[in-house]
């Protein structure tokens, strides 16, 4: 017994030595990007100090500082989201089911998911490209709002597809096989077992892909996203602009005034992303707990 300990003693000791310099390199890791991003947070609330107040938010853009404001960039973001959520989330968790739950065994579901898969890493401006070609030209949509929602909607549809597919195959096996043994049909066993137990995971795809679509500019310029609007979008086919392209068409002035207000429109931006963010937290906690009870 003695021999033993004298013989695995050292390895044990190298093993834990090698965990605790991995925990602390991952947790380096952490704090460097942490970091990072508190210094990048904190230098944007410093050069927004004076500039946002109600009146940037409620004014329109102007080439005077004093007097520019957000208001149809905000509009136009909050709407491209609504028509990008509206047209992606359906179809992408109804693309998720079809394969996990109907295509299995097909021929076709591993050349349709390496698509998928290949889709989710294209450049977004390729989608911006594709948007003008399919949704302003063939479809005559023009350079709308409902044009830049439907290709944003391109631009998130894969990772959402991609995460349902993930949170559906998490369901266990042994769900549904009790929901047809009580005589539940397909369609009824992926409605009353599968989604709701799968929805927390698709929630969390859902947040992903919003958040990326939130900050998106490539996608829109082929769109014909403005860079310099005075009017607030009243229909799905008039024109538009959002907040990261005004923000990038501030920053591009040479005045420092106008940084200055980017600053401001980057917080009123994150602002919207984490309000956002927090309504699918929010409904990914409840059915969290939900599942837990039962």
């Amino acid at each position: 017994m003695a021999l033993q300990d004298e013989i695995f003693s050292p390895r044990f000791e190298s093993r834990e030595r090698r965990n605790a310099i991995c925990k602390w390199l991952f947790f380096s890791a952490n704090l460097a990007g942490i970091l990072v991003l508190f210094l990048l947070l904190s230098k944007v609330l410093l050069d927004s100090i004076g500039w946002l107040d109600l009146q940037f938010i409620t004014s329109f853009p102007s080439r005077f500082p004093e007097r520019a404001g957000i208001l149809p960039a905000l509009y136009g973001t909050v709407y491209v989201m609504v028509i990008t959520a509206v047209f992606a989330i359906p179809l992408g968790i109804a693309a998720a089911v079809f394969l996990e739950e109907y295509a299995k065994g097909s021929k076709l579901l591993s050349i349709i998911q390496l698509n998928i898969y290949n889709l989710a890493g294209v450049p977004s401006i390729v989608y911006g490209i594709l948007g003008l070609t399919v949704f302003v030209r063939w479809m005559q949509l023009g350079r709308s709002l409902l044009a830049g929602g439907l290709t944003m909607g391109l631009l998130v549809l894969p990772v959402i597809i991609v995460t349902a597919q993930e949170a559906i195959r998490a369901v266990p096996e042994s769900w549904r096989h009790a929901a047809y043994a009580l005589g539940a049909s397909k369609w009824q066993t992926v409605r009353y077992v599968v989604l709701p137990s799968a929805l927390p995971g698709i929630l969390t795809g859902i947040i992903l892909a919003l958040s990326r679509a939130i900050g998106e500019t490539a996608p829109l310029i082929p769109i014909g996203a403005l860079t310099f609007i005075r009017t607030i979008p009243k229909s799905p086919f008039d024109s538009f602009t959002i907040l990261p392209i005004q923000i990038y068409n501030w920053t591009s002035r040479p005045r420092d005034e106008f940084r200055a207000i980017a600053a401001a429109a980057i917080v009123v931006l994150l602002g919207v992303l984490l309000a956002m963010n927090s309504i699918a937290i929010f409904l990914r906690n409840k059915y969290q707990g939900r599942i837990k009870e039962v």
